[in-house]
């Protein structure tokens, strides 16, 4: 008699093996996401910093709206509220926000100084303490200068 197809013990191989497989690659999966949004995170910060630099050496001054001077989505406290940044008087001192929203932690305080034209970048510790994403975009964002001086004047 031939025999045609595979026998359970052959099938149950084959899935203990597959699945074995699948708990290697499913981590490595999650880990690569992560680098990628730390790597989008740390991106957008450089971005910020230097819209933010240009808009303040073309005026002179920052905006009392941050979403005038950039693109990036920044908020007051991701933790609480979630409101947007562009309801903030950046001009005034106050701070921003830069996190992961999907979790609700704050991963970096954005503080501007109109008199001196500095913007202060500072890791929220609570969000690193928190977040894996947060811990890698604190030592992304720490290879770069946590303070910025702007100059120049109006050529308006």
């Amino acid at each position: 008699m031939k025999r045609s197809g595979f026998t359970m013990i052959e099938l149950v191989f084959v899935i203990v093996i597959l699945g074995i497989l699948a708990s290697v690659a499913i981590p490595k999966l999650a880990a690569t996401r992560d680098d990628a949004n730390i790597a989008k995170a740390s991106t957008e910060i450089s971005a910020l910093i230097s819209d933010i630099g240009s808009y303040y050496t073309a005026k002179g001054e920052f905006d009392t709206n941050v979403s005038r001077m950039t693109n990036v989505t920044l908020y007051t406290d991701l933790t609480t509220d979630q409101t947007l940044a562009g309801t903030v008087d950046f001009k005034a001192g106050a701070t921003v926000s830069y996190g992961d929203k999907t979790r609700g932690e704050n991963c970096i305080d954005i503080v501007a100084n109109d008199t001196n034209g500095t913007i202060t970048l500072t890791q929220d510790a609570a969000g690193i303490a928190a977040s894996v994403f947060c811990r890698g975009l604190n030592k992304s964002v720490s290879k770069l200068v946590t303070e910025h001086t702007f100059g120049g004047s109006s050529i308006y």
